[in-house]
């Protein structure tokens, strides 16, 4: 009989937990130097967590605990060592910015904060049951919060907090609503029990369809999907750009776990119901993200446009699962939603790190026109910013490419061709502003004078790395979609 309180299987969160106190702790005690320290701490957890998480996948760990509250299994491992990634890499980017503009004067409270984010959001990921959910977004986002607000002199970033601190409180409590409306429904807040409730038929209908209802849409506004878009492009645009990458990278892996973990391992029985819904927010998003970045010039805000739009994908290929009778088609679908998911945060971390390494003291790379003759100054940050641009609009042989493709197979298998034709021809739309950057990059006279530069070895490197695994993985993308797939197929139950 297994452990209903097995310790072992939540070792990352404990480590994690350890680790973060002790970051704090330093911070509180010698601010004015611990800003070296706690970032140092900070990348040594991650890899800590990182080998613990490996070790775990490899010698087939997995299970639930505490109740039932907590799971473990290969898609919890998986999306948990590639937020610690991102985590990592979002760190070593935007640290010479935090401290070109005074975010680390008073000490390392950045990467406490961060830290407890994370912690939030492997919370979600391995999250058994709705208050484990609740409990995971409510961790993330506070934190989060914080993070936004840590510029307290910048009127933007001020008002940045208080848009996304109102409207995230508000979004907490439509799922927290719904949530309570699928306790009723069921008398259950395991996921499994949930799902088993349904497929019974015990359930109460109405309050049941009325809690998905408003779960979608506090899901929606987690990942930054229309019409629950709205704080996305004024957050992006007002948060320091360190911390604009840590709202749009591994938040959305943590997201899209609760996405999977309520919709398909929880309310799956009743997936013709939700899948219009999805179905109304994938062409939305489409819609309204691609349309609405054409008339950006602020290039944080257009790419929060461009995440709008991307969501849209990510939907199509969810929704796409929805397929009678066929495990396989279905797990396909969840796969490539998967992929989409996993390609977008790589390309979120080139994009954003672009302008973290662009920015410099007394400036910052905020303006579409800022990149204007980037190719004269650094071939290399030109190279990578192309290779991202080629990839979020689809074109061979990026990463991007093949996700978008993968979602469109999806999407025709499962009978939605006319919607497959629509997202093309608004994919199409997107076209046009991601190669403009390009062209700006490589085509236009820099304004003013063009000044090189130059960044350390490790971020250069680390630039270099992501860019490659833009290309590399759209040349070569077997491995990593047959992995999504299997953890789909392995973790879920549908």
């Amino acid at each position: 009989m297994q452990n209903p309180y097995d310790f072992a299987l939540a070792l990352p969160e404990i480590l994690l937990l350890i680790l973060a106190a002790v970051t704090l702790l330093i911070d509180a005690m010698n601010k004015a130097e611990s800003r070296h320290i706690t970032f140092t701490l900070s990348l040594v957890t991650l890899l800590i967590l990182t080998g613990v998480s490996l070790w775990q996948w490899s010698n087939g760990v997995q299970g639930s605990s505490f109740g039932g509250l907590y799971v473990v299994d290969s898609l919890a491992h998986f999306l948990k060592v590639l937020s610690y990634l991102a985590v990592g890499a979002t760190l070593i980017y935007g640290r010479g910015y935090a401290e070109a503009r005074g975010m680390m004067k008073n000490g390392g409270e950045m990467f406490s904060l961060t830290l407890f984010a994370l912690l939030g959001q492997m919370v979600m990921i391995s999250a058994g049951s709705m208050l484990t959910v609740y409990l995971g977004v409510e961790l993330m986002s506070f934190a989060l919060y914080a993070l936004v607000a840590l510029r307290r002199d910048d009127l933007k970033a001020t008002e940045a907090a208080m848009k996304y601190f109102m409207l995230g409180s508000m979004a907490s409590g439509v799922l927290l609503y719904g949530m309570s409306m699928i306790y009723g429904a069921t008398g259950q807040l395991d996921l499994t029990l949930i799902s088993g409730v349904i497929g019974s038929g015990q359930a109460e209908r109405l309050p049941l369809i009325f809690g998905v209802v408003f779960i979608v849409s506090g899901l929606a506004f987690k990942l930054a999907a229309a019409p629950f878009h709205m704080w996305t492009p004024d957050v992006y645009e007002g948060s320091p750009t360190a911390v604009t990458l840590l709202l749009g990278a591994a938040p959305k892996l943590a997201a899209f776990a609760i996405t999977l973990r309520l919709l398909i391992e929880g309310l799956h029985g009743i997936a013709v119901d939700w899948q219009p819904m999805l179905l109304i927010l994938a062409v939305l998003s489409l819609a309204i993200g691609n349309i609405a970045a054409i008339a950006q010039t602020n290039f944080k805000r257009m790419l929060a446009y461009s995440t709008i739009s991307h969501m849209g994908f990510v939907f199509l290929g969810l929704l796409s699962g929805v397929v009678q009778d066929q495990a396989a088609a279905t797990g396909a679908a969840y796969g490539a939603s998967l992929f989409y998911m996993v390609i977008y945060v790589l390309t979120t971390l080139s994009t954003f790190g672009l302008i973290l390494l662009l920015s410099r003291k007394g400036f910052e790379c905020e303006n579409i026109a800022d990149l204007k003759g980037l190719n004269r100054r650094n071939p290399i940050l030109a190279g990578v910013l192309l290779l991202s641009m080629f990839s979020l609009t689809g074109i061979p042989p990026m990463a991007g490419f093949y996700a978008k493709l993968a979602v469109l197979q999806a999407l025709v298998g499962s009978g939605h061709i006319a919607i497959a034709v629509v997202a093309v021809m608004l994919s199409l739309i997107g076209a046009f502003y991601y190669l403009r950057i390009v062209k700006m990059a490589y085509f236009d006279e820099p304004e003013g004078e063009a000044v090189p530069i130059n960044n350390g070895i490790i971020t250069s490197g680390l630039m270099s790395v992501n860019g490659l695994l833009i290309i590399v993985l759209g040349i070569v993308p077997g491995g990593l979609m047959a992995l999504c797939v299997s953890v789909i197929e392995s973790s879920l139950k549908f």
